[in-house]
């Protein structure tokens, strides 16, 4: 099954149609007065929000329980959208509200603050359900982990007690135990043993807290526990600390939660998603979306995931998919889903021949079959779920 399946037609009559998705990301218009790709002067909010509620409840009805929707949005919308996920998906299920550094040098034309950002609305079809992940192995630095075995694996030192006082011998009294350690060899265990002294978790004003390990979690993996000499606020003690390794020994590697801050540097900007898209087809698309941004949404969810773009613009999620695939060898499926809107007379898109928006979209998905690879479905109007 190819990896890009395109669709031109109107969203909403295509909706209906579509099999179940694991994951919607869509760039809908933005209600700016800009008219290159769709109508969009909306001549006001509740027009704009209108539209886009039986657009984004028809996603809904294609989203499995277990699957998420990526927003894109400005300041313009952001707040009405934000009332609208929430009418539509349930407070409950609004995860993030992303902020996008997309133009780091900011806007620098009109009055006002030079804006430098776009927002991402995250919700869950099902919070207690969904299989979204938000973590990322690209959001690891090495430089965080100073210290190296023997044999050369990274890890740093992370208190086994417990730093967060909600977590006290109150609220959690099983965690609240003495160990024993030796400073010396650095060997810990929850029974004594010869040059060992015993070891109880406190705060470092002396107040008692509790580890971050139950007894057999300790007794379990003894080799990633060290005990030491440290300096406090009360003179020198003895206390255990956990060897968080960089490497662990668990599928993908380590991970870090994702900030709710992405930067250009990290995801790309617009200047990136303009020469990525004029690599294949031409300078044809006002401000098209790079792909490190929905490859970062896309490592959010199983690298099986059927994805849905029904606003699909210039084609980025659907290059985004191709690209991702081929570098962890996933196998996503995107379904790319945009109408025939006449492109504006006169534009650089319609100067290079394209006389639609979804003749872009085509365009570029045909060009990332043949440079990325993955195949390209093209279909009329319709899936027959």
């Amino acid at each position: 099954m190819p990896w890009n399946t395109f669709v031109e037609g109107d969203n909403l009559d295509v909706l209906p149609t579509l099999p179940t998705v694991d994951l919607v990301y869509i760039d809908p218009p933005y209600n700016t007065g800009n008219d290159f790709a769709y109508k969009d002067a909306f001549g006001g909010h509740a027009a704009w929000v209108a539209f886009m509620r039986p657009r984004l409840a028809a996603a809904r009805d294609v989203l499995r329980e277990t699957g998420a929707i990526f927003v894109s949005i400005d300041d313009n919308e952001a707040a009405h959208l934000r009332l609208l996920m929430d009418e539509l998906y349930g407070e409950q299920n609004f995860l993030a509200q992303v902020v996008v550094n997309l133009n780091p040098k900011g806007r620098q034309l009109g009055k006002g603050f030079a804006t430098s950002h776009e927002y991402l609305l995250v919700y869950a079809r099902d919070a207690r359900r969904t299989v979204l992940d938000a973590t990322s192995a690209d959001t690891v630095d090495e430089r965080d982990f100073p210290l190296t075995t023997q044999d050369g694996r990274r890890y740093r030192h992370l208190p086994l007690r417990n730093t967060n006082k909600k977590f006290n011998p109150v609220t959690a009294r099983t965690l609240h135990f003495t160990v024993w350690g030796d400073p010396e060899s650095g060997r810990v265990s929850t029974t004594p043993f010869a040059g060992a002294v015993e070891i109880g978790p406190v705060f470092g004003d002396g107040r008692p807290a509790v580890w971050r390990w139950s007894r057999p979690r300790i007794d379990e993996r003894p080799d990633d526990l060290v005990c030491r000499r440290v300096q406090g606020r009360l003179g020198e003690r003895v206390d255990v600390f956990q060897r968080d390794w960089l490497h662990p020994g668990v599928p993908g590697g380590r991970r870090k939660k994702l900030r709710t801050i992405w930067l250009a540097e990290e995801v790309g900007s617009t200047d990136t998603a303009v020469q990525e898209l004029k690599d294949l087809v031409g300078h044809v698309f006002e401000s098209p979306k790079p792909t490190g941004l929905v490859r970062r949404i896309l490592s959010t969810m199983p690298d099986d995931a059927v994805v849905l773009d029904f606003f699909a613009g210039s084609g980025t999620t659907g290059h985004a998919v191709a690209l991702q695939n081929a570098a962890d060898r996933g196998s996503r499926r995107c379904i790319s889903v945009n109408s025939a809107e006449p492109t504006r007379d006169g534009s650089n898109a319609r100067n290079a021949g394209f006389l639609t928006v979804a003749d872009i979209t085509r365009a570029r998905l045909r060009a990332v079959a043949e440079t990325v690879g993955g195949g390209l479905e093209e279909v009329g109007g319709r899936i027959d779920a």
